[in-house]
């Protein structure tokens, strides 16, 4: 059950993070949480004392830095002298197409949304070795699998290699550590700030001719439940998971349908 369980999640203070560490504390889960952003993720921790989690330690943290990583590590171990889940959610957008894409841009997507789960995995997983068990969750994107949203470009490139680095982790811990879980979340829209967050967001940009956004709230039970019942994916939009079928079937059709 939950009441034991000790759950990591980085990208706390808002959006999904945010609704997960609620979700969970109902569920009287320990958690630590991290977030650049203090106050927010202050309140969030304290919210999720409040509604039923036994501590809620919130750790100010940079994930797109290692040893600020590693600090989220030693603080949950200090506090809980154990981790059962750790889930890499930290995640930032961008609006802006291929061909205008700068270093920067592209350097700053890779760090956030790969490196940062990198570090966590590289971090965390030895550690579930050792323990001889463990849960590693990784947050990508249904736009690292099709591209909806051709602006999304680094973005989707980024999760997409997140995609791809947790597939071939799980492959290789099958063989050696059967019983460490490693399961990729996929959300399609999701109504939270995201969007609006993106580097380079116009205003009132929005991912609205996607399907029908989830709440927050709604992705959130999802990941709780994976949390109960691992499995190696999850595409939290069932509309979604058929798009990108379709898509893989006939990338030309779905392509021409898309125009």
């Amino acid at each position: 059950g939950f009441v034991e369980k000790v759950v990591v999640i980085t990208g706390a203070s808002s959006g999904i993070g945010a609704a997960l560490a609620l979700c969970l504390a109902e569920k009287r889960t320990s958690l630590v949480l991290a977030a650049r952003n203090e106050s927010a993720l202050n309140n969030v921790a304290e919210l999720a004392e409040h509604r039923g989690s036994p501590r809620a330690v919130a750790v100010r943290a940079d994930v797109t830095l290692r040893k600020d990583v590693e600090r989220i590590f030693e603080v949950a171990l200090q506090h809980f002298a154990r981790i059962d889940v750790w889930i890499n959610n930290a995640g930032r957008g961008i609006t802006r197409s291929v061909l205008d894409l700068t270093d920067d841009d592209f350097d700053a997507m890779m760090a956030v949304n790969v490196k940062s789960a990198l570090y966590g995995t590289q971090t965390v997983v030895p550690y579930f070795q050792q323990q001889g068990r463990g849960h590693l969750i990784n947050v990508s994107s249904i736009l690292g699998r099709v591209p909806f949203t051709p602006a999304r470009s680094a973005y989707s490139a980024a999760k997409s290699a997140l995609a791809s680095l947790t597939a071939n982790l799980r492959m290789e811990l099958r063989r050696t550590n059967p019983s460490i879980h490693v399961s990729l979340v996929l959300p399609g829209r999701v109504a939270t700030p995201f969007a609006a967050n993106a580097l380079n967001a116009p205003p009132g940009f929005s991912t609205s001719h996607l399907p029908g956004p989830q709440t927050a709230d709604a992705v959130a039970a999802m990941i709780a439940d994976l949390i109960a019942h691992p499995v190696a994916e999850l595409t939290t939009n069932p509309d979604q998971r058929d798009l990108a079928v379709r898509y893989y079937t006939n990338v030309a059709a779905f392509e021409a349908e898309s125009d």
